[in-house]
């Protein structure tokens, strides 16, 4: 587990292709799944993200062949919908590992390191959504202490989709 680089921007958005796919509805239509990937999770979409100070990124690297196995992205001064609060709010933006990766604690490793870092930078609430079908997700964010706390809709290519708010106080390192 590392903080992504900047020479990460390309390998973070071949991940993201293969990743963000996965945790979207059967009765979202590709072509805006595709769209999203092509507009927010392309290489220039993360060399962006990489620079910009409210944005934490982490990955998970293979040891052996170092290839990114997963990766989060925090966003500070983020505030839960529904609410105007930023101060001290960060959202759990993204957590993808790949498939072949599932249930061996990896992702559980990225939200932990995820979380102490947006700690050490003030942070003591994190939120995140996740859609309403993905159970999975659901399930495993509630393992890592989050709460359900709302609803919001969340445009993919242009799709409104309904996602579940769980949120969870951060604590310092």
């Amino acid at each position: 587990m590392r903080p992504a680089r900047a020479d990460d921007a390309a390998a973070l958005a071949a991940l993201a292709a293969a990743t963000f796919p996965l945790a979207c509805p059967p009765t979202l239509a590709a072509e805006s799944v595709a769209e999203f990937v092509a507009t927010q999770l392309d290489e220039a979409s993360f060399a962006r993200y990489l620079t910009e100070p409210r944005r934490l990124l982490h990955v998970a690297v293979d040891e052996q062949d170092g290839a990114l196995l997963g990766y989060t992205m925090v966003v500070l001064g983020s505030a839960v919908p529904g609410s105007e609060e930023v101060d001290g709010v960060a959202e759990l933006s993204k957590c993808y590992v790949r498939a072949d990766v599932h249930g061996g604690g990896l992702a559980g490793r990225l939200v932990a390191a995820a979380t102490s870092a947006a700690a050490a930078r003030g942070t003591s609430t994190m939120w995140l959504g996740t859609n309403v079908g993905n159970r999975r997700a659901r399930r495993f964010y509630e393992r890592c202490g989050f709460v359900v706390v709302g609803r919001r809709t969340f445009v993919v290519g242009g799709d409104p989709q309904d996602d579940v708010v769980l949120s969870t106080p951060v604590t310092a390192p």
